[in-house]
This record gives structure tokens, sequence and C-alpha cells, in this order.
């Protein structure tokens, strides 16, 4: 045999030997992977308890299990069975579950190259609140785990329907009649075990506030739809200094591109949020509050809250007719995929923050600041025409109030709308220069105002249709309510 054949089936077999080896060592690598992540899913199926729970509050994952297991590891390091609780001595009864890190840091392998060692460490030693685990608070949850959030606290009071399950990020129909937290805690042990997930089943209120709350969280999420039970949390975590993220509502919306985080002064389009603004200004708060929310214009074409029908309006009182009271009886039309948007999007909020990750200063579709400050200088303007005077007791803020909350930025003759048309006047010529005596209209009707009304000395009910008059008035009133609480 010549050299060059002997040269050839030497690198070929030595070739065909390091393939094999590279090889055994991958099957090897392999299967003790794959051995882990066996041990790892027994571990997490200890703690599907099929066993029904009561409607009662329940707080840690102990509370809800017949038996607790510790799960032992070997000299490796490697979950290697469990022990019951009750065979374990007294005292380690306390001792926590421990669970391969290299199989944690596996699972959370994408997050850890994107937060970094630092932002991951900061991410799995947080604690986060989800209060209300409907469609928007369950997604929420469900991506915290998923990313690694150390500790999670889930409270709500009530059960998964079926007609929960368009929009719920994990309830099925074996789910339906049980307490949603639960069903959601059930699911997230699946995914993450060594997660800290504490189930309450109960309904946040000022009284459970201390106690739900407690444990200093790095965020609260508000997920909850009654507007009484969400402004008293919202008030509660702004006067305690509880990082707070609020979402609005989900319903009736079906444009993606509109969701949005801002604070609760630049929300828009939404009545969720519109209501809750003026209830928290009522209280001193029209800022520091961070909500999620979508900015699609409403439409006549649109979906839109259901009307109660006849039946159901002659048992009684609406506000009586629901699960809890001041809980709405009607129902809100929600495309599925809008509370799962909304919950994603809360979720990253709290994960780029805890994470540290430079996200920046979100970029708002909506910033009228410009269109506020030419509403003020028009209003001068006419002030001065009128009367000679030329300032007006009025600021940014007041004008941004009076345009979006009290009038909704439509005119209040013919209803347009548009930065560039719209202006505010002074109603009657008598009254003085508040915000009891301003109204939103066009530029147009302005100028029509100004002459026949402010300069004319006609008097606006000989103006107008009773329609606008009432409109008006009816506006004005209700600033009116709301102008003892402002300072």
């Amino acid at each position: 045999m010549s050299d060059k054949k002997k040269i050839f089936w030497a690198v070929t077999v030595l070739a065909a030997t390091s393939a094999f080896s590279v090889l055994c060592t991958l099957t090897v690598q392999a299967y003790d992977r794959e051995r882990k992540l066996k041990q790892l899913k027994e571990a997490a199926a200890l703690f599907d308890d099929p066993t029904p729970q009561p409607l009662s509050r329940t707080v840690s994952c102990s509370q809800t299990k017949k038996k607790r297991k510790l799960i032992r590891l070997n000299e490796f390091g490697v979950p290697a069975g469990h022990t019951e609780l009750e065979d374990i001595p007294e005292k380690h009864a306390d001792e926590e579950e421990e669970y391969d890190e290299d199989i944690i840091n596996e699972q959370l392998a994408r997050n850890r190259v994107f937060f970094g060692e630092e932002g991951l460490r900061k991410i799995r030693e947080s604690f986060v609140v989800v209060i209300g685990c409907g469609g928007v608070g369950s997604w929420a949850a469900t991506m915290l785990v998923r990313s690694g959030v150390g500790r999670i606290r889930i409270v709500d009071f009530d059960q998964v329907t079926l007609s929960s399950l368009n929009r719920h990020a994990s309830a099925t129909l074996e789910d339906v009649g049980t307490p949603k937290v639960e069903s959601l805690k059930k699911y997230l042990a699946k995914i993450a075990p060594w997660v800290k997930v504490e189930a309450v089943v109960d309904l946040w209120t000022k009284d459970t506030a201390s106690e739900l709350l407690s444990g200093a969280p790095a965020m609260v999420v508000d997920a909850i739809d009654n507007i009484d039970t969400k402004v008293d949390l919202l008030e509660f975590c702004y006067r305690q200094g509880l990082p707070v993220i609020s979402a609005m509502g989900a319903g009736c919306k079906a444009d993606p591109t509109r969701v949005q985080i801002d604070d609760i002064s630049g929300s828009a389009e939404d009545p969720l949020a519109r209501a809750t603004r003026r209830r928290l200004r009522i209280r001193g708060i029209v800022t520091g509050i961070t909500v999620v929310y979508s900015s699609e214009k409403p439409g006549p074409e649109k979906a839109s809250l259901l009307p109660l029908d006849e039946v159901t309006f002659k048992q009684g009182k609406v506000e009586e007719l629901g699960v809890l009271q001041d809980f709405r009886a009607r129902i809100l039309p929600v495309l599925g995929t809008m509370p799962g948007i909304f919950g994603l999007t809360l979720a990253t909020h709290i994960l780029t923050r805890i994470g540290e990750y430079p996200v920046g200063e979100y970029i708002a579709t909506k910033n009228r600041v410009k269109t506020y400050d030419t509403l003020l200088h028009h209003l001068s303007g006419q002030r001065t025409r009128v009367e000679g005077v030329q300032v007006v007791p009025f600021d940014i803020d007041d004008i941004g109030y009076m345009v979006e909350e009290v009038f909704r930025g439509r005119s209040v003759i013919s209803r347009e709308t548009g930065a560039g048309r719209i202006a505010l006047s002074k109603w009657r010529a008598g009254g003085g220069w508040n915000m009891q005596n301003v109204v939103l209209m066009t530029r147009e009707e302005m100028k029509k105002h100004e002459t026949r009304v402010l300069k004319g000395g006609e008097n606006v009910e000989d103006v107008y249709p009773a329609s606008v008059l009432e409109l008006v008035e009816r506006r004005f009133a209700e600033e009116r309510s709301y102008a003892k609480y402002r300072e």
C-alpha cells in the first residue's frame, strides 16, 4: 500500500472515530437533558391537584394541597425524587422545594440574553401582585411567570365561566365553575414550578387592601373592570407609593395598533379611562399612574355595551343585578384577542422596568399640548376683542381638561371634532370667564357666536335650538359637580 493510501485511511479512521465520539457525547447530553426535564415535569405534576377548592381565601401553595412534597437533589445537584412532608423531620417541614438551576437557566436562556445577567437576576428576585385574573390579568400573569418573575400573587373573587374561554389565557372547559386564580395557578405550575404563586380567592376592597398588597411588591397590576374598585385600588397604590400599572377598557376595541402606554392624564378615547380620570381628579390625583389603553375611536357601526332586555330591566334596579353589588350586569362585547394584547403590554412594561431595560419614553400617538396652547391664545384673543382684557384665568391643563373631559373634544353645536377646527368660546355674554361659561365649538361657529351673542347682545336661547342648550347645560352641570373638589 502506498504512503498516500495509508495517510488517507488513517485520516478517514481518525475522522470516523472523532465523529463517533462527538455523537456519543451529544447522545449522552441529550439523554441527560431528557432525564432532567422528565424529573422536572414530574415535580411540576405535584402541583396539579384536581380536588375542587371552595370559594375561600387561599394564600400559599401549601394551603391548597393535601400533600406537599420536597424535591431531593443528588450529589450532582439534579432532582432525584421526592419525599412526602409527612416523612420529613419537623425541623425541615418549612424547607422550600429546590430545582435544577441548569434547567431553569435553559428555560430562561432567551430572557438572559435579552436582559443580561443582572437584569434577569432582578426579575427572578421580584414580587408582583396581579389584581383581577380575567382576560387581561391572566395573560399578564402568565407572561410574568414565563419570563422568570420569582414570586407572584394573583387575586380574583370570580369563577371561570363558559364566556371566559374566548379571552382567558389558560382556562379550559374543565375549569368552568372553579376559581379563576386556582385554575391559573394550576396552569402556571406546569410552566415554572419554581415560581412561588400565591392564589387568593377574594375581592379587593379597602378593607383587604393592606393584606392583599403586603410584601412590598415591585409592581401592582390593576386588571379590574369595575370602576369603583379600580379607583379605590389606584388611589391606595398612589397614596402608599406602590408602583402600579392599570389596564383600561379592552372591550369594544379591535385595532391592535391603537393600544399604548401613557400616564392616566394622557389617555384618550376610552370611556373607562375617562371615568377613572374624573374620579381620581376628585380625590386630588391628576397624574402619576401608568395605564394601558386603546385610543381607538368608537363609532355607531362598532360594537358597544349591549342594552338591557325588557325582562332584565323589569327585575329591578340595574345596579343590583350583577354578580356583586356595583359590578356591571350588561354584556360588554369583547374580541378575545384584545385583552391578551393588553395583558402582554402590561407584562412587557413590568419586565422592562424591573429588569431596567433601556426602553426610554413611550411614544404617545396623541400629544395635544400645542393644540391646547393655540386654543388658550384664541380664547385670550376673544376676551381682548370683546372686553379689551387679554388675560384669561386658565392654563394649559385647564384647557386640556375642558376640551377632553368636559366636551369630549367635540363642538357643542355641530358635534364636529379635529385639532385644527375646534375653538373655545365664552358662552353667555353676561357670565364670567370660568369653566361653567366656556364651551367648545368650531372656529367658524366661534366667530358667529362672538358676533351675535358676545358683541351683538342676543341671548343664546334665541340663537341655538333646545338640543344644543340642553347639551351645554348638561356639560356645565357635570363640571360643577367636580368643581368643588378642584384646587
